[in-house]
């Protein structure tokens, strides 16, 4: 009887809390995070929403984080595999979700060749990620090598938005507003209508075409 209260207490005590530990590191891991810390230089605090890691095994190292610093926007990238000499530029394409994959150009830190950013782009990358529900990106490489990973983009919003905060900005206009109706949307919808009510609609349409010449 001594012994298993024993048991019981030490599950309690030791291992829950080890496994409640491990299960918010895991969630951690694959999600998107806010972080703040100081530079070691400057020793000037900065803030950064850092992304999840791709799946390993099916993709390369690949952290993708919005930073602001000294009230400037930044999009860093960092990998485990050599990208570029210090202080060069590369190529990076990203995609969301299954819109048009879009090039950027970035450029690797004075002291790293695995890790680079871009001022220029970080915004945009910023704008479009609070769209999507999934980023993929590829990163061209000094010896031709393409590094690739995909990434969630689920709970993105929260931290980016406290960046943008930081540094003073404003999600962009077309990210807060509902989206636009598009044509593949309509053709759905319009196909799950009845013959009767799909020439309803094409009466109405074309009633307004007339009214907007």
């Amino acid at each position: 009887m001594k012994l298993s209260s024993f048991f019981h207490k030490t599950i309690k005590r030791i291992i829950l809390p080890a496994l409640m530990s491990y299960s918010f590191c895991a969630l951690a891991d694959n999600s998107w995070s806010y972080h703040q810390e100081s530079d070691r230089l400057t020793n000037r605090a900065y803030s950064f929403a850092r992304s999840p890691m791709p799946t390993r095994g099916l993709y390369d190292d690949i952290k993708l984080e919005i930073v602001c610093k000294d009230n400037n926007l930044q999009a860093v990238i960092e990998t485990d595999s050599l990208i570029a000499s210090q202080n060069s530029v590369f190529d990076v394409d990203y995609q969301i979700d299954k819109k048009a994959p879009v090039t950027i150009q970035m450029r690797t830190f004075k002291d790293s060749k695995r890790k680079g950013y871009s001022d220029d782009y970080a915004k945009r990358i910023a704008d479009d990620i609070l769209t999507g529900k999934s980023i993929f990106i590829r990163v061209h490489t000094l010896i031709k090598k393409v590094l690739s990973g995909s990434m969630s983009l689920e709970n993105s919003a929260e931290p980016i938005t406290r960046v943008f905060s930081d540094c003073g900005l404003t999600v962009a206009d077309s990210v807060t507003s509902e989206p636009a109706y598009s044509l593949p949307e309509f053709e759905l919808e319009f196909n799950k209508l009845s013959p009767e009510q799909q020439q309803q609609v094409l009466g109405r349409i074309k009633k307004m075409m007339m009214e907007m010449h």
